[in-house]
């Protein structure tokens, strides 16, 4: 049985441009995993004061150019920045989810077993653990 060329093309535009999709958001969160983690080295070096231990400054890198704060305004901004990055990196993969499926579906490959489950909360896991079954 031959195929229509020009829905066979279709058909495969529409999967590479699913699977582009799914390809640049996983290369989002990675992009936004390393930001995190050189805050995460900021805020570790203020702390410990290998910044500026005697001055209570220190240098924060902002693109091209260096600025000088105190350690605590510092420390805020990086810890605000942190929680957007949390915010942001969640988000990017709650709609991973989606496109995997969507991409899934298009191939005509069945769901994932499993795929959709989450972590236990905080208070879930603390609930599991007072009642011992964790």
């Amino acid at each position: 049985m031959a195929r229509d060329p020009n829905f066979v093309l279709n058909y495969l535009a529409e999967i590479e441009e699913k699977a582009e999709d799914v390809l640049a958001d996983k290369q989002q969160i990675i992009d936004l995993d390393k930001r995190r983690n050189m805050n995460r080295e900021a805020l570790r070096a203020i702390r410990n004061g290998v910044a500026s231990p005697n001055l209570h400054k220190t240098w924060l890198n902002f693109g091209c150019m260096f600025i000088k704060f105190d350690s605590s305004a510092a420390t805020s901004m990086l810890n605000s920045d942190q929680s957007e990055l949390d915010k942001e990196i969640a988000e990017v993969r709650k709609n991973l989810h989606s496109k995997v499926e969507a991409l899934r579906n298009a191939e005509g490959k069945s769901e994932l077993k499993g795929f959709d489950l989450n972590a236990l909360s905080k208070d879930e896991a603390t609930a599991l653990k007072s009642a011992r079954l964790l």
